[in-house]
């Protein structure tokens, strides 16, 4: 190896990196669609089998999950309805930080109200931990493409 080619190695190596890291930016936005789609199915899933079964949803809320503040009956609309708005909402895109931010609130509520039938089953406490932090990543990041959020803002922004 000569002389000049140690000195411009470092320069390869930093363009080198700066190709993959637009790349990689590129990708972001598909990324974070997967995010939002796996975490909405979850979440959709869960109100699905909720409504399916009502009656089984009622005697949970009321005998299993201990909600706070709130009577059984109305807890257990308001996490089916949850449930099924938010993950939509998270879906597509549209208002997607208050999507993320409410299913993380609803999922704390999850965790914090049967605790006692998750605590011996390591691999859902797993489950509830991924899916907060997938929705706190969503809940902090500034709107991607491929969301109605980021069509609102740029037909704003053309207006």
């Amino acid at each position: 190896m000569t002389k000049s080619m140690l000195t411009k190695a470092p320069s390869i190596v930093v363009s080198g990196w700066f190709f993959v890291q637009d790349k990689l930016d590129a990708l972001a936005a598909v990324a974070f669609l997967v995010a939002r789609l796996y975490i909405a199915k979850i979440f959709f899933y869960s109100g699905l089998s909720k409504i399916n079964d009502w009656e089984t949803t009622l005697y949970l809320f009321r005998e299993e999950y201990q909600v706070p503040l709130i009577s059984p009956e109305i807890a257990a609309v308001m996490g089916t309805a949850g449930e099924l708005g938010l993950a939509v909402l998270l879906a597509i895109g549209l208002f997607t930080r208050f999507a993320a931010c409410g299913l993380f609130v609803l999922n704390i509520v999850a965790v914090a109200s049967y605790y006692d039938a998750l605590k011996d089953s390591p691999a859902a406490i797993q489950d509830h931990i991924e899916w907060g932090l997938l929705l706190a990543l969503l809940l902090t990041t500034q709107v991607q493409k491929l969301t109605v959020d980021d069509l609102v803002k740029w037909k704003r922004q053309a207006s």
